[in-house]
């Protein structure tokens, strides 16, 4: 593999195809209120380094991780280590608990490059929501390992074509999203429909 994907994306694809094409490919960032909470809220947690707590487990503070079975690398924002040394990663999200998987599949990536690096088995993790202040446990099931990497493998596809995906059909999903004004699934729809024009997007040269 020739590029390792930022684990990161992996959230953007799972909730928008689209939207990580923006976002990775063509390297759109717009910065609305909910963006801008989510690097203030990360600025108390990506202090490197690490801590023990009262229970004897240690916190590792932003730790750099990688799979090159995967072609993935990031930052955890925090991976604990029990007395057993077991590991568990924990990603810090604004927020709550949404409808959707895309932070457990981040999550898992997370997972999955710890146990290529450690050569130990990762049963589970955690989410910790700022907007509800509540830490949800994920567990990192068969069934979750596999949606992760078709998800990571389907990231890998749109690369390697070059052509942007079409709009989610999941419409509620557009809502808020800070590059709405960029990827106009509306007005799109609307050109589409009056002059049934097929609108197709390459890759940046």
């Amino acid at each position: 593999m020739d590029e390792l994907l930022p684990i990161s994306y992996i959230n953007q694809y799972a909730y928008c195809p689209r939207r990580f094409w923006y976002m990775y490919v063509e390297a759109e960032m717009i910065e609305n209120v909910h963006v801008l909470r989510g690097v203030v809220n990360h600025e108390h947690v990506n202090e490197p380094g690490y801590a023990t707590t009262a229970t004897g487990v240690v916190a590792h503070r932003r730790v750099h991780v990688y799979s090159h079975a995967l072609g993935i690398t990031g930052i955890c924002d925090l991976v604990e280590e029990d007395a057993q040394g077991v590991l568990a990663p924990v990603e810090y999200k604004q927020g709550q608990l949404g409808k959707w998987s895309n932070d457990q599949a981040q999550l898992c990536a997370q997972a999955l490059c710890l146990e290529e690096m450690t050569g130990r088995v990762i049963p589970s993790g955690a989410i910790f929501y700022f907007g509800s202040r509540r830490r949800e446990p994920v567990l990192f099931t068969a069934e979750l390992r596999g949606a992760t990497e078709s998800i990571i493998a389907a990231m890998r596809r749109v690369v390697a074509l070059g052509v942007i995906p079409a709009h989610t059909e999941q419409r509620a999903r557009c809502r808020g999203c800070s590059l709405y004004d960029v990827c106009l699934p509306t007005e799109t729809d609307l050109l589409i429909a009056e002059g049934g024009v097929t609108v197709t997007h390459h890759r940046k040269q």
